[in-house]
């Protein structure tokens, strides 16, 4: 790795010598080591945010110093940010295919990485479900109108809620956007979803009380999800709705979308159970975060290596 000094630092972030100093007594800048009494920096390393951007938000002790990595990620990353419509586009296709991928496989969808690519431009696969298929070209749909609802700066409504699952449940036009009118368990959880009458006034309030809190982003949303897919408001498809709305959440806030891992569904689902068993959060959290940090790391190295 290529480390540049803190007078370099200082001079390419316009910070006082001193000030770098600071932060990496503080830990505040990731990969620095010591020189004898000379700290080194990673030529690539991120300009610490100011701490004061997180005044006014409620954040745990516990995550301020993650957030305020990954905001300073962010800021530098849109300062970077040269990349053509073209490359965009390219960058936003293959997330795409891969983010329809992982949520539909974390639900029971046969269809591979590659296979999903093909759905998405129009090929049938042989021997492969209608419904799987159907459900490829639904979540493809859902992000798409994300996408434009971000564009459009559309605020966050039970109304957008209802317009995802619609095209998330497109084979299943009698439940699509329909909150459920019968009971339902999840099997092998430790939550029980509302009783049906219940599930209109607590999805109302659910949206109301995000309104209202001031939280870091990410932690909104992370929470937003954990209460969301507890109410379980849909017959089918609530995990595919919420992950797409765990992105609105992100993407109107400035973060690139993220997406959790098939692989990481174990991890996924006890999650859920920390928050209904024991009251906690931090799982939930930790994970988006990574998430999200490890996709604007993804960006960032991209422009590094290419600009």
């Amino acid at each position: 790795m290529k480390y540049i000094r803190v007078s370099q630092a200082a001079e390419q972030w316009g910070l006082s010598d001193r000030r770098v100093r600071v932060l990496c007594e503080q830990g505040k800048i990731e990969g620095v080591t010591k020189d004898g009494r000379s700290y080194l920096i990673p030529a690539d390393a991120v300009k610490p945010i100011d701490g004061r951007s997180l005044r006014g938000k409620n954040v745990p002790q516990e995550f301020a110093a993650l957030f305020l990595r990954i905001d300073a990620m962010k800021a530098e990353l849109n300062k970077r940010r040269t990349l053509t419509e073209g490359e965009l586009k390219c960058l936003q296709e293959e997330f795409l295919v891969e983010f329809t991928y992982n949520s539909n496989a974390i639900e029971g969808n046969t269809l591979t990485l590659k296979e999903t690519a093909m759905v998405l431009e129009g090929i049938t696969i042989d021997k492969k479900p209608l419904k799987d298929h159907l459900e490829a070209v639904g979540h493809r749909d859902a992000f798409l109108y994300i996408q434009q609802l971000i564009k459009d700066k559309a605020p966050f409504s039970e109304r957008v809620i209802k317009d995802v699952h619609s095209l998330v449940l497109m084979d299943r036009p009698e439940d699509k956007g329909v909150y459920r009118r019968i009971p339902v368990r999840i099997a092998d959880a430790y939550h029980e979803p509302p009783q049906p009458y219940l599930v209109p006034g607590q999805m109302e309030q659910l949206i109301t009380e995000f309104e209202k809190k001031k939280l870091h982003p990410i932690e909104s949303a992370a929470l937003f999800h954990l209460k969301f897919q507890g109410i379980h408001p849909f017959i089918d498809g609530n995990g595919r709705t919420g992950r797409l709305i765990l992105n609105f959440m992100l993407m109107q806030n400035g973060y690139p979308p993220t997406q959790i891992k098939f692989v990481d569904r174990k991890r996924y689902y006890e999650c859920f159970d920390s928050y209904h068993s024991e009251g906690s959060t931090e799982p939930m959290i930790k994970l988006i975060a990574e998430y999200v940090e490890k996709t604007l790391r993804r960006f960032l190295k991209i422009l590094e290596e290419n600009y």
